[in-house]
């Protein structure tokens, strides 16, 4: 039989289903939609499916609390922690998670986008089939996607997932990072930083352009708004050179030549890149004055990632050479900035590599992501040294999963 314009058989029915009808509806909507009127609009979409109670979550900076996004027609209420909670779970494991109780079914779904993940979806309904955790998940989808468009032309998220004032410095590097997490299906990366609302010269960024995970870490020297400054000199050097797709010692080179442009001779910026094909495991980097990289396998740090001295980026340092390793499926390397292990624990001595690896010994295990366990390492730490917190201290997980 010959099939019409659209690929359908003369006669047959094209009319929306109810499902479609629904996403198409809060989709063909959300592209000129005010950042302001995205939760009105959730509201009148969940209602159709008798959902009630509904809740935007958004991850704080922090990392420690979901927080309710105010809106017309959405319910308000404290932060919710997300260690403890069953919003928290679903955020940590990026899985539904549904609490019966007499007034319905409390549903929480992951806002997922791209691997990242913005916070949680919060709705009561009366009772909950495969049809509705279908819609739910696929109206999350969408949510996440519009709220990852519209962050970049408003304000009003960030004003929900700050819990503090925010330094000029901290607010200079939260525009200049990328997603914290990413998880594709090679790969999952991960990254903290702290303090959240003080950070200043720590920064890192990441593109996966193809087979190849590019990644790199930077601390630059002092404090406040000079070290913020030569942070975003050293990653715009940095992206400009690696999206000219050279090798990494030239990439160092690059920025090497940047900083010494633009700063003074004693000015510099400790760096480490690294350059991981997702296709064999190949993992090649630089590193620029930081903290060997660790490797973890079968979650236990096998061995540091030591390689050739490179001086700082800023100080006219030779082409460096590029050290290179294999890595097995499942492996995970820890990067992290000085700030991690010369904090002094209960001002006592500096807190040092071997607490680092014992830590990572307790917290990386089989069933935990990359995302959950570079979070829970990066807090665990701090309490570990009495939220003593000087220096920046970063830190970005990655896994290979082969």
């Amino acid at each position: 039989m010959t099939l019409g314009r659209h690929g359908k058989r003369p006669g047959q029915e094209r009319s929306e289903s109810f499902g479609e009808m629904l996403l198409g509806g809060l989709l063909d909507r959300s592209h000129t939609l005010p950042p302001d009127r995205l939760g009105p609009v959730l509201v009148g979409t969940l209602t159709r499916i008798e959902g009630r109670d509904i809740q935007i979550l958004l991850q704080d900076y922090e990392q420690q609390r979901l927080v309710p996004l105010p809106g017309e027609g959405l319910k308000d209420g404290e932060a919710l922690p997300i260690d403890g909670s069953e919003a928290g779970r679903c955020f940590l494991t990026s899985q539904s998670v549904e609490v019966r109780s007499a007034e319905g079914t409390r549903v929480h779904v992951p806002l997922l986008d791209g691997g990242d993940q913005a916070g949680v979806l919060a709705v009561t309904m009366n009772a909950v089939d495969d049809d509705d955790r279908r819609l739910l998940r696929r109206i999350a989808g969408i949510l996440a996607d519009a709220l990852q468009t519209k962050n970049g032309y408003t304000d009003l998220f960030f004003r929900t997932r700050r819990g503090e004032s925010m330094s000029v410095a901290a607010e200079i590097q939260w525009s200049l990072l990328p997603p914290l997490s990413m998880t594709m299906p090679r790969l999952s990366v991960a990254g903290v930083l702290e303090p959240a609302y003080d950070v200043a010269g720590d920064s890192f960024d990441y593109a996966l352009n193809g087979d190849v995970l590019h990644l790199a870490m930077i601390d630059a020297m002092g404090h406040g708004l000079d070290a913020a400054t030569m942070a975003t000199v050293a990653i715009g050097a940095y992206r400009h050179a690696r999206r000219t797709s050279v090798e990494l010692s030239e990439i160092y080179l690059f920025m090497d030549r940047a900083i010494a442009e633009q700063f003074a001779p004693d000015h510099f910026v400790t760096a480490q890149m690294l350059r991981l094909d997702t296709d064999t495991g190949r993992l090649q980097w630089v590193n620029a004055g930081h903290p060997a990289p660790m490797l973890i396998r079968d979650h236990r740090v096998v061995r540091r990632l030591n390689s050739p001295t490179t001086l700082p980026v800023g100080f006219g340092g030779a082409q460096p050479q590029v050290s290179e390793t294999v890595l097995e499926a499942g492996d995970r390397i820890l990067c992290f900035t000085d700030g991690l292990i010369e904090e002094h624990e209960n001002g006592q001595e500096q807190f040092g590599e071997d607490h680092l690896i014992d830590w990572v010994h307790r917290l990386d295990r089989a069933d935990r992501g990359v995302r959950v366990v570079a979070r829970d390492l990066s807090h665990t730490l701090r309490r570990a040294r009495g939220e003593a917190t000087t220096d920046d201290a970063t830190l970005v997980l990655v896994e290979w999963h082969g």
